[in-house]
């Protein structure tokens, strides 16, 4: 099967190593990265439609690069949020003036995006902003916060879902919003620093910052419909690339144990053993749902699946090192990120994966209330 290589293509595993063994995890070094990828064509091949500088590929196609770019040991994506959330919802639900002006640098790698959902006091209720937009001529002046806003502090702009009409309650009345983060004094961004030492996730403080009325996607009032279109994008094509991640983790894990003599407790040789065949029953199932539609519930469960069995793999992964696992490759300093090993990184980090993107519970009642039809759970007024 063709799937559109050309011979300048074939060195793109070396050049990714090669780059990844020469250069620094820095934001501009991610940066210049994004600019590569875009050169060459490779943002965006997942965009029902072609013209903006991207390739275009068939849904097999997609499979292929994705999983090939996680083998070939590639830089992690900073660009990820504008390919593969604003842009197919640009795609939908934006005006011909949006889609020329924004998608055309996302494809390029010279435009990052971060999403502005999640708000203090609300967990995981979307519905629950307080975000207000007030419009005033041709703009709207923006004031509330954000928070755990991925890669706030490298993005360019942040899509903002906002009240934009104060006397409405819950999904009423929100308005989805293309925001600039240039704007000093009226917008600030406040890394937090989590248990791994790093600081990927961000709080956001919007205090007048302002967005053209231009760049308000689909129409105001309507920011509920699209910011739940978007959602849709947010798993896909890439399950498929993370499981070949997770597939190396537990790779490495399983050599632990072999090592330790940790293999030899039956217990554990189980729990290795469950770790590789959920594996394989996640992929067979990201398989059978990939493309398709229709079914509500399938990302929840989805979410479910990959989220406890990383979990769990990284309580396995500190598991099989015993007492070596608590001790770290370098000196601890309280005052300045500290050196964990990937093991360590992986238990510490892998606690997130329940909360962040729609916790457990609420993974559970989407499935309870759209597939199963069961009553809906009451929510507080807001």
């Amino acid at each position: 099967m063709d799937f559109g290589f050309t011979a300048e293509d074939e060195g793109f595993r070396a050049e990714a190593r090669g780059w990844l063994a020469a250069h620094a995890d820095s934001a501009q070094d991610r940066r210049t990265w994004e600019r590569t990828l875009g050169k060459a064509g490779w943002i965006g091949i997942g965009w029902p439609e072609g013209g903006y500088g991207n390739r275009t590929a068939t849904l097999t196609q997609q499979v292929a690069w994705a999983e090939e770019y996680a083998r070939s040991g590639a830089p992690p994506r900073s660009g990820h949020i504008g390919e593969n959330l604003l842009a197919p919802t640009l795609i939908v639900h934006g005006s011909e003036k949006q889609k020329s002006r924004f998608l055309p640098p996302v494809a390029a790698g010279e435009e990052l995006w971060c999403q502005g959902y999640s708000e203090p006091g609300a967990g995981s209720d979307l519905a629950g902003v307080r975000t207000s937009a007030v419009r005033e001529g041709a703009s709207y002046r923006i004031t509330g916060q954000k928070i755990w806003t991925s890669l706030a502090h490298e993005a360019d702009w942040c899509f903002v879902l906002a009240r934009t009409d104060p006397g409405s309650r819950r999904h009423q009345g929100l308005s989805f919003l293309l925001v600039p983060m240039d704007q000093p004094g009226r917008i600030e961004v406040r890394p937090i620093r989590q248990m791994t030492g790093t600081s990927e996730f961000n709080e956001v403080f919007f205090d007048g910052a302002r967005a053209r009325v231009e760049h308000v996607v689909g129409a105001e009032g309507q920011g509920w419909r699209v910011a739940m279109s978007l959602l849709g994008f947010e798993r896909g094509v890439s399950t498929l690339a993370q499981q070949i991640g997770f597939a190396a983790e537990l790779g490495r894990v399983v050599r632990a144990a072999v090592r330790t003599g940790a293999v030899d407790d039956p217990v554990v040789r189980a729990r290795l053993v469950r770790q590789w065949a959920e594996l394989r029953a996640m992929r067979w199932n990201a398989l059978r749902t990939l493309g398709g539609s229709g079914d509500p519930g399938a990302p929840s469960v989805a979410k479910l699946l990959w989220a406890n069995w990383h979990q769990r793999l990284g309580e396995l992964a500190v598991q099989v090192r015993g007492a070596e696992a608590s001790a770290g490759p370098a000196d601890w300093a309280p005052a300045a990120p500290y050196a964990l090993d990937p093991d360590q990184h992986l238990f510490l980090f892998s606690r997130a994966d329940t909360i962040y993107g729609g916790s457990d519970q609420v993974q559970r009642t989407i499935i309870a209330e759209r597939v199963l039809g069961l009553p809906r759970e009451p929510k507080g007024v807001v």
